[in-house]
């Protein structure tokens, strides 16, 4: 005999959420529906033949914001955080930053080179990689400058404008402590040099013990190889860190005893203080979150039942509660956050919402494992003052108007 599954307390609550808001939504449904039901003609000729690479469907039109630049090698695109559904970015949508244009590299011709204060200089094909045990990891990459205009008065208009310089995918590859293992790393070293094979040699210190922590070799993404803009054939994966340090088209790795104080953390990737001192090497990409429906560009079309859903994530581990306020702040209620939570991952959370027509103000609050709660703006330009140019991570405001269109703050 099948023995009845007993319903968690979750569950209950969960199902209890739901039959309480069947009454609102149908009402909602019903306010909204046409005097006479449309039904499309079913098709009366055979479809197209399928393609050997999918495509999307021509009415999905979401792309990538780029920025404009005179050298369009060195620029960025952003990915539309606020058309996704779930946590995982579509690889042709993952978000991009450039110094020196994308290389095209040949995976039976590259090579990863190991060296400097190992006991094993090691030089490596793709495959030889591909052979050493893997994994596969669900994180989200963000550049330190995602949110940059958040700081002035260029708030961005839309969640891809505003945080669309984060994205999140499947990464496959090798731990790098395999291969600092396989090398032999002297006692001496305390810090690891990347450097990637796009003309600039694009180069970052990593901290050892980081290294030997969770950082990939990653040349899988989302189930198939990584993109040329992400990194083809291998790039690092550094689980948390600002989006600069996971060096792609990576070709050498290089043990030293000390950083290597390139451009990419003296001058840029740093944090101006208002005593004129800078916070360097501020790698760790703080709790965060936006809600992308509804977010600027969007419009409520009518009174009544809508879900507030959107993203969360920390460089510092997992999501554990996110907050919404449908109030300016004044008050918060606990969102629903979609399981399985990944470690510094994407987190999708969700809030249903009845909206009665008038003006409001919409936010949202992060605080992950560790117990680091999101903040305010203020309280960033306390601790920083005026001259941060990186790693904003302060609450976003969305402004709803009587009118249903919804714009920044």
């Amino acid at each position: 005999m099948r023995q009845k599954r007993t319903e968690s307390p979750s569950e209950t609550a969960s199902r209890r959420k739901f039959l309480s808001l069947g009454a609102a939504v149908g009402g909602a449904l019903t306010a909204c529906a046409e005097p006479q039901e449309v039904v499309e003609e079913a098709p009366k000729r055979l479809g197209r033949a399928p393609d050997k690479y999918g495509e999307r469907s021509p009415f999905e039109r979401s792309s990538r914001l780029g920025r404009a630049s005179k050298n369009p090698e060195t620029g960025s695109t952003r990915s539309p955080l606020q058309d996704f559904h779930g946590i995982i970015t579509p690889s042709s949508l993952h978000f991009e930053r450039h110094h020196a244009g994308v290389p095209e590299i040949d995976p039976a011709k590259h090579r990863l080179m190991i060296h400097g204060m190992v006991k094993r200089p090691l030089v490596l094909t793709v495959d030889e990689i591909k052979t050493l045990p893997s994994v596969s990891r669900v994180h989200f990459i963000e550049c330190s400058g995602n949110s940059r205009g958040e700081w002035t008065d260029r708030k961005g208009p839309t969640a891809q404008h505003s945080h669309g310089l984060a994205s999140c995918s499947e990464w496959t590859g090798v731990l790098l402590s395999i291969l600092l293992d396989e090398a032999g790393v002297n006692p001496e070293a305390h810090w690891l040099i990347a450097e990637g094979a796009d003309a600039c040699k694009m180069h970052r210190s990593l901290p050892l013990d980081k290294c030997r922590d969770d950082v990939i070799v990653a040349y899988g993404q989302n189930g198939e190889a990584i993109r040329p803009e992400q990194g083809y054939p291998l790039r690092l994966v550094v689980p948390g860190f600002e989006g600069n340090i996971n060096v792609k088209w990576l070709r050498r790795l290089m043990l030293s005893g000390q950083p290597a104080m390139g451009r990419e953390e003296t001058s840029k990737y740093t944090d101006l203080l208002a005593d004129g001192k800078a916070r360097q090497f501020s790698f760790t990409m703080e709790a965060k979150s936006v809600i992308t429906r509804p977010s600027g560009g969007q419009k409520l079309a009518r009174e009544g039942f809508h879900e507030i859903a959107g993203l969360a994530w920390s460089g510092r581990g997992v999501i554990e509660r996110v907050e919404v306020s449908t109030d300016d702040g004044n008050t918060w209620q606990d969102a629903e956050l979609q399981e399985p939570r990944h470690r510094i991952a994407f987190t999708r959370f969700r809030l249903p919402w009845t909206w009665d027509g008038a003006e409001t103000v919409i936010l949202s609050r992060a605080t992950d494992d560790t117990g680091y709660v999101q903040p305010t703006e203020q309280a960033l330009i306390a601790a920083r003052g005026h001259n941060s140019d990186y790693h904003n991570n302060c609450i976003k405001a969305w402004k709803i108007g009587a009118d249903g269109n919804v714009t920044h703050v």
